[in-house]
């Protein structure tokens, strides 16, 4: 008897990629952890107002390739579990007097080793790419001024030189049947059939008077491309903030924190978007960029007063028909009781000429002042959000909660 001996192997070829499989596992958990640190990053002070060349160091705890660790003292050794263990049980106990373990601090210094980590450099602009990926505009309209455009890429073109990934299979199929049908091959049925006023009769699946030819590297056609701007519908964004004497540091930093990141956002996601910086204490003004940012005042607080100015500049400057109309105020609530309900009054109208009208209050202390904020409560409307800021933190789900995209659809 004849026997026959087979032998099947397979390369695993990406044994041979083993680096460079890693080295993407790595940069794609050191931006896990970037993206875990947003809502500190966002709210750190060092990066308010840089160049975007700033560098920011995040920590990231040492990412070591899983692997057994042994203890080879001269102590009793066990390969094995005794079993019985569900997940979730505790593995790691105390020590025998007490003492804490790894990394733990107490009142005195510890004597234990903590765990490694190293600190991954990033650029503020880096760092606004990715705070920046998931936000928009909200409600945006078109409207007949499109003096906003964003990139966006066109194909355009066919030529006979280009990549492999940009093959048009259209065209390179026509170019094959018509070299053929011109060379006199059996294509003659399918090249006609090309033309739309000629209908092919029946022919069978596979014959050797209809099957096509190979294609040749003449025969390739490549779509080209080119960058385009692309219009959209013009906007205007109004930054109202509250710079009266009971904003303290903590509030004016807050708030020039969120202005800053939306700053960025607009002029990074947007061309052309107009930004009016409006500050107020009893008295509301329009200011200069460098003035919202840098500038305090003292005195009392009026809110409605910011809300005058508002609806003065879009009378004034930007018809409704022309441009989409945002407002985003700021302040710590502690507003003149008597000028609420005209601060809300005032709201409303604003509500009736933008596409959204967002309020943040800034309240460190959990029972501060929230007299606006209560009345603001009144107004029922889906183009108004608000939201309470009581850490540094809170920056980052602001933006979320004015620029997501819940509130983009």
């Amino acid at each position: 008897m004849n026997n026959r001996l087979f032998m099947i192997a397979r390369d695993d070829w990406s044994l041979h990629r083993k680096g460079e499989i890693d080295q993407e596992r790595h940069k794609r958990k050191v931006k896990e952890a970037i993206r875990h640190n947003l809502a500190d990053l966002v709210s750190e002070e060092s990066i308010i107002m840089p160049q975007g060349d700033k560098i920011i160091k995040v920590p990231i705890r040492s990412l070591d390739e899983p692997k057994f660790r042994y203890n080879y003292q001269n102590e009793p050794q066990v390969g094995q579990g005794q079993g019985g263990t569900q997940v979730g049980d505790v593995i790691g106990q105390a020590g025998p007097d007490g003492t804490e373990g790894p990394g733990k601090g107490g009142h005195e210094a510890g004597d234990q080793p903590g765990e490694d980590y190293y600190e991954a450099e990033l650029t503020i602009d880096e760092l606004a790419e990715l705070v920046f990926e998931d936000l928009k505009l909200p409600r945006l309209k078109p409207k007949a001024a499109p003096d906003l455009t964003i990139e966006d890429v066109r194909f355009d073109d066919v030529r006979k030189q280009g990549m492999m990934s940009n093959v048009d299979k259209r065209r390179t199929l026509f170019e094959a049947i018509k070299r053929q049908a011109l060379g006199g091959g059996g294509s003659m049925p399918h090249a006609a059939a090309v033309r739309s006023d000629w209908a092919p009769e029946p022919q069978p699946l596979i014959s050797s008077g209809s099957m096509l030819g190979p294609i040749t590297g003449d025969d390739l056609r490549y779509k080209t491309w080119e960058d385009i701007r692309k219009p959209q519908s013009s906007a205007v964004v109004l930054a109202m903030m509250d710079t009266s004497g009971s904003m303290g540091i903590f509030e004016k930093y807050v708030a020039r924190s969120f202005f800053f990141w939306m700053t960025r956002f607009l002029r990074t996601k947007y061309e052309n978007v107009q930004i009016r910086f409006l500050s107020h204490s009893t008295d509301a003004k329009e200011v200069d960029e460098e003035s919202f940012f840098h500038k305090g005042e003292s005195g009392g607080t009026k809110c409605s007063s910011v809300y005058e100015l508002a609806l003065r500049i879009l009378e004034a400057d930007y018809p409704p028909g022309q441009h989409n109309a945002y407002a985003f105020h700021f302040s710590d609530g502690d507003n003149l009781d008597s000028d609420n309900p005209t601060t809300v009054r005032l709201a409303v109208e604003l509500l009736e000429r933008v596409n959204m009208l967002g309020y943040g209050e800034i309240r460190q202390n959990l029972y501060g002042g929230k007299q606006l904020w209560e009345s603001m409560s009144s107004i029922a409307s889906p183009s108004f959000s608000r939201s309470i800021l009581k850490e540094k933190e809170d920056v980052f789900k602001t933006l979320q909660a004015f620029f997501g995209d819940e509130l983009a659809s």
